[in-house]
């Protein structure tokens, strides 16, 4: 009985088969990508100067989520309060919207904000001390490390509102660090929302922190891991429970 003869595959096979491959490592790349950002890690893109200059406008961000949330961590988080306006900074079109959901692209919705942990359940922040510093739990706070500087070397001051905050339980207090560009927990102490106390919305839930602030990872020339804020970490922590109400002294204060 003859042997069969041996197939040699045209060129159209050829090219089939290096499509097929490709596209299997494409789906690939794509579902690990976005098992990643659900389960680990996600990367955000930076449309304000609130930041500056820890993160500049355009930067590219991974945010952990798999770490607990610490005082002193830049942290994304949901805007359920509403803090932002409804329409989104950057508009993509489908194709960019489907890879920004699996994770290629980072996440450009206005739906999220990235500030600073000043302030953890039960913490007392207040501004200011004698020196013009912040205090959490009774302890100054050196912030030089972070606080944007203006190309003089002007540092912008820790804040230019006094207030008195004890946070309440599940939530934490943040501030940016342009504390002259940014919109943040100070801003909204006065805040009226019908069902809940006045200021309540100036307190991030935990469960809206959408991951830590890890790197940034794009533009290449400003890739690092980001710092930690030693002094916010070291601050001792609360003696008593954190409440279920905040307390807010002065009341009414804002931005």
């Amino acid at each position: 009985m003859d042997n069969p003869r041996e197939y040699t595959p045209t060129f159209s096979d050829r090219i089939w088969r290096t499509v097929k491959e490709a596209v299997i490592i494409l789906v690939g790349a794509v579902l690990v990508s976005s098992v990643l950002q659900h389960f680990v890690g996600q990367m955000f893109l930076i449309p304000s100067g609130s930041m500056e200059h820890t993160l500049d406008v355009g930067d590219r961000v991974i945010a952990q989520k798999v770490v607990p949330v610490h005082r002193g961590d830049v942290v994304v988080f949901r805007d359920s309060a509403g803090w932002l306006g409804p329409e989104p900074v950057v508009k993509r079109g489908p194709v960019g919207h489907a890879l920004e959901l699996v994770g290629v692209l980072p996440d450009t919705s206005q739906n999220y904000l990235i500030k600073r942990v000043i302030g953890m359940p039960g913490d007392t922040v207040a501004c200011c001390d004698a020196v013009g510093h912040l205090t959490v739990n009774g302890q100054s706070v050196d912030e030089q490390a972070y606080l944007y500087r203006t190309e003089s070397g002007e540092q912008v001051l820790p804040s230019d509102i006094r207030f008195r905050v004890v946070v309440p339980a599940g939530r934490i207090f943040v501030m940016g660090d342009h504390r002259n560009a940014s919109a943040d927990s100070r801003c909204h102490l006065a805040d009226d929302v019908p069902g809940e106390p006045l200021g309540a919305d100036a307190f991030v839930p935990l469960t809206d922190v959408a991951g830590v602030g890890w790197a940034i990872f794009a533009p290449f020339n400003r890739t690092k891991v980001l710092p930690k804020a030693t002094d916010l970490a070291q601050v001792p922590a609360a003696t008593t429970p954190a409440p279920d109400q905040a307390s807010i002294e002065p009341a009414g204060v804002t931005c």
